[in-house]
């Protein structure tokens, strides 16, 4: 399999009449979704071949008849979100240099603006559009698996968004392993919580499309109405939940799971942060016949390179986020680029194999600090993708998260790393999140949380297991915290409201 086309077309023609996305009351079958991605890829592959395309639109199935017919075309995606600052989506349009938007009705007025010396097109129109077979067969005669499937852009540390370019081999490959290592099949329903432009989300799409299995879309403000958000579920009977952290979180802070159990969930894969112990202990014994797994990766290895199976019998202190996937190969690096051996030696997750990115799109200079010949390697050309993030080996040989590199902070003379200030924080009983956060420039630490306890006390609770120097200086009670497009908590945004409340 060369191309994830392949996917739609095999289950096109398994289960052609089978319903393949829910997404409200609107709803898309196999054939449609595949015919509707032929017209597209005719239009697009009239005009251009391994080249960038935009789709601007929110997630739902307008977008991924875009992703398909982008891919039958030869060409790449990316997709930018109409509710992302106007600023972030030039710094994208500049970045990416595409020729051709395909937007829906409701964003066509503001893609006319924005990208007012691009080609625009309303996907309604190009569902429409004649299906051209010899432009699309020279298309896929033309394509490689290591061309470009998608460009996903995350926050860059220069204040640019980067794009990580992924490829149809990498998905491919992931995909493959994933669904076949926790026995997904046709017969799963997916419950797409992540936005279109998180990779979270490519193992909601791909994994569905690939196994003949239904894909219901969940509209992000369903979010904010924890009730409304576990009728829809019910409803749809869905029985795979791959979220962020946070959104899993949601729902145990708010006690949405007194409400009604997704009693149809057999799998509940997650990521992004590290799960706190006690939400994780609710959802468990509300799904007591569910799977739980702890998944790690970041967007430039392809979704996830490392995952850990709760055990049930398990009193875990920190859950690991575990071994490789399957044709993954992943090392500890010392401060020299030394591997790692040992156990309980903390040193830089850095990742090898099919799964890494073709780097960040027109981002030389990043993708050559992060994307690295393999420094223990002299006999022949090995790329490794270097994280930046922090991990050791427990007893049984699985790697734990051990922080962010950028996460270690000075301190009043002392090297602490925040992770340890919030599980310390998470460790108290009333305290249900938290987030600690250094100002550099005051010099100052801020601990952010969420629970029935007051500050005093809190302070008091903390002084029982952290020296002075690691107890914020701050202390901050808030209802709920900010989260990100892609689910994590917005340590900026937090910030930025707490010097709102003091100017």
């Amino acid at each position: 399999m060369i191309n994830v086309v392949d996917y739609l077309e095999n289950s096109a023609k398994k289960y052609k009449n089978k319903i393949a996305v829910i997404e409200e009351d609107k709803t898309i079958t196999y054939q449609q979704w595949q015919m509707y991605a032929k017209a597209v890829g005719s239009f697009v592959g009239e005009g251009c071949f391994n080249e960038p395309v935009i789709i601007f639109m929110d997630k739902g199935i307008d977008a991924l008849i875009s992703f398909f017919g982008v891919s039958y075309a030869g060409c790449f995606y990316t997709l930018i979100n109409p509710e992302l600052p106007i600023n972030r989506i030039m710094q994208i349009k500049k970045t990416i240099n595409s020729k051709l938007v395909i937007t829906n009705k409701e964003n066509y007025r503001l893609a006319k603006e924005y990208f007012n010396d691009l080609t625009v097109k309303d996907i309604e129109n190009l569902k429409n559009y004649s299906i051209n077979l010899e432009v699309l067969d020279n298309c896929y005669k033309n394509h490689i698996d290591c061309d470009p499937l998608y460009v996903n852009f995350t926050s860059g540390s220069t204040g640019i968004p980067k794009g990580v370019v992924i490829s149809h081999r990498s998905v491919i490959d992931f995909i493959d392993v994933f669904t076949d290592l926790f026995s997904f099949t046709e017969k799963d329903v997916f419950g797409n919580q992540a936005p279109f432009d998180f990779d979270v989300s490519v193992k909601d799409i791909f994994s569905s499309v690939k196994l003949g299995a239904t894909l219901v879309v969940i509209p992000k403000r369903y979010f904010s109405n924890p009730s409304m958000l576990l009728d829809y579920i019910c409803d749809n009977k869905v029985t795979i939940l791959i979220w962020a952290v946070s959104a899993l979180c949601l729902l145990t802070t708010f006690h949405g799971l007194d409400y009604k159990v997704p009693s149809w969930v057999r799998y509940v894969l997650f990521s992004g942060e590290v799960m706190p112990l006690k939400h994780l202990k609710i959802w468990m014994e509300k799904l007591t016949k569910a799977t739980f797994v702890n998944l790690y990766g970041p967007s430039e290895i392809t979704c996830n390179c490392l995952y850990h199976v709760v055990k049930k019998d398990v009193l875990y202190d920190v859950i690991p986020i575990g071994k490789p996937f399957p044709n993954e190969r992943v090392v500890l690096l010392d401060e020299n680029k030394k591997v790692i051996h040992k156990q309980n030696v903390v040193g830089e997750i850095c990742v090898l194999g099919t799964c890494l990115g073709l780097g960040y799109y027109n981002n030389n200079l990043d993708t050559n600090n992060h994307f690295i010949k393999n420094p223990n390697n002299d006999n022949y050309l090995e790329y490794m993708y270097l994280t930046g993030d922090l991990g050791y080996y427990n007893l049984d040989d699985e790697i734990v998260f051990n922080g962010r590199k950028d996460f270690q902070i000075k301190y009043l003379g002392h090297r602490i790393e925040l992770e340890e200030i919030e599980k310390a924080m998470m460790n108290i009983d009333s305290v249900v999140r938290s987030c600690c956060i250094f100002d550099s420039e005051k010099q100052k630490l801020y601990g952010f949380y969420i629970g029935d306890i007051d500050k005093k006390e809190l302070y008091s609770k903390l002084k029982e297991d952290l020296p002075i120097y690691m107890i914020p200086s701050k202390l901050v009670k808030k209802e709920v915290f900010p989260i990100t497009k892609n689910g994590k908590i917005d340590r900026k945004k937090l910030m930025e409201e707490e010097q709102e409340v003091v100017s």
